[in-house]
């Protein structure tokens, strides 16, 4: 029997494909999401990888044989699979496994409106029923089964994604896009098609097996090509995409990286504008400049844990406009409180071509402080060694604490966040300040703790 625990996570089904979850497992989960969402219609998509039109055709084979009618909207991002579940009004199910590696995949899914459906808000409940019915056998048909549909949205997608930021006025900007072989390949080309924008495109072939570099750019050896291809070309901005494209990384015209966090501080000014007084979210490990901006700009921000589920959460409670975090997924309401990696990119080429000046100048006033990036340490005990560098700091004058998500540590000119992963066994850390070798100073204090 396959053990579910090693594949259901925090948020989403994921695991390597056909060691620890297949086709047969697939069929189940579909059964499953359809009794708990209790639709009577559901939609599903994929990414490009070899195991995913199998799998996908297996859950919606499921949810059908529950009496449940399937719309199959084929090859998709996962902000296009968010687009349709919130634009049919019906619960959804994404196929992929983002930029883990070729083997993996996973399902995302989310309820009516993209709502999200993790382990608090269904994802428990479709765990139990599997497993009852791995052990006691599969449920029954329902009397009528469900219908299966082909309908492609992305012309859809685009559309709304335009009706939302005008590129159309915008001075013309060279922008290369590396989609790393994975689903920006197949958005970005409708999404930009007509605009002002002489597209430079790099590994826009669909293969899930990731021939070029791993789909991940927030790890920086895979922006490296990105970087070198803007320098090249003398481009104003350069765009990557993870392999599911939500998420989207930004390099300026000079082939340097833009923290999420001046991403998030950026857009966060735009919506603002937009919408007077409205509350932003971000995570806790976002840079002190987001809140800062955000109040400067006559805004209310809210701070909130790490993880989509906790944010959309919090954007659906608080009536939110927009939401970031460091990771570089960004939630719009406009966008049923889902993240879309495009929608934050079409804002930024927004910003930089309704202007003159490069986007290292444009983002300058959105990062105003130094900061380390995440960096993991492999640790036994995440407790034990979390409560040492809590006591160490504890002796330190004029430090504050909190554990909204993992550990905070604050000072006047400093924070660091520890936190420990879901999925591994390992500590997160996270420090920023005024200047870098503050950074430096307080980053190598704490990892000479955990790593003791």
């Amino acid at each position: 029997m396959a053990d579910l625990s090693q594949i259901v996570k925090a948020y989403d089904v994921r695991g390597v494909v056909p060691d620890q979850w297949d086709e047969a497992l697939a069929e189940l989960f579909g059964a499953a999401f359809a009794q708990v969402t209790g639709a009577a219609a559901i939609v599903v998509g994929h990414d490009m990888r070899p195991s995913s039109p199998g799998l996908s055709r297996a859950f919606a084979r499921g949810a059908a044989a529950r009496g449940v009618d399937v719309t199959e909207i084929g090859l998709c991002s996962t902000d296009q699979l968010y687009f349709a579940s919130g634009h049919l009004g019906l619960p959804g199910a994404m196929f992929t496994a983002s930029h883990n590696p070729a083997q993996y995949n996973g399902i995302k899914m989310c309820r009516a409106g993209a709502a999200p459906v993790g382990q608090d808000t269904g994802l428990g409940e479709i765990r139990s029923l599997v497993e009852g019915w791995l052990e006691n056998g599969a449920p029954e048909p329902a009397p009528t089964t469900g219908t299966l549909t082909r309908q492609d949205v992305l012309a859809d997608y685009a559309a709304h994604l335009r009706s939302l930021v005008d590129l159309s006025g915008i001075r013309e900007l060279k922008v290369v896009v590396d989609a790393g072989n994975g689903m920006g390949g197949h958005t970005v080309p409708t999404v930009f098609e007509g605009l002002p924008l002489e597209l430079d495109a790099m590994y826009f072939e669909l293969d899930g097996t990731f021939p070029n570099h791993e789909a991940n750019p927030l790890d920086p050896k895979n922006i490296v090509d990105l970087q070198q291809r803007v320098r090249e070309v003398g481009a104003d901005i350069g765009l990557a995409f993870d392999g599911d494209a939500d998420r989207c990384f930004v390099v300026d015209g000079n082939g340097d990286p833009v923290s999420p966090s001046a991403i998030t501080a950026l857009v966060a000014a735009r919506e603002l504008a937009k919408h007077p007084g409205g509350t932003v979210i971000h995570n806790l490990i976002t840079s002190w400049s987001v809140p800062e901006v955000v109040k400067e700009c006559g805004g209310k921000p809210a701070r909130t844990r790490v993880g989509h589920s906790f944010i959309k959460e919090e954007m659906a409670r608080t009536g939110a406009i927009f939401g970031g975090e460091h990771s570089a997924h960004y939630y719009f309401r406009d966008f049923w409180n889902a993240d879309t990696g495009m929608l934050a990119a079409m804002h930024v080429l927004a910003a930089l071509g309704g202007q003159s000046g490069p986007l290292s100048e444009l983002v300058a006033e959105y990062d105003r402080y130094a900061g380390s990036g995440e960096i993991n340490s492999t640790v036994a005990d995440q407790a034990g060694r979390t409560a040492a560098v809590r006591a160490t700091y504890e002796n330190v004058p004029g430090v504050e604490f909190d554990e909204l998500d993992g550990l905070t540590v604050a000072a006047s000119d400093w924070w660091f966040n520890l936190r420990a992963s879901n999925t591994e066994p390992l500590l997160r850390l996270n420090v920023e300040a005024r200047d870098a070798e503050t950074v430096s100073r307080i980053r190598d204090e704490v990892l000479a703790i955990v790593r003791a």
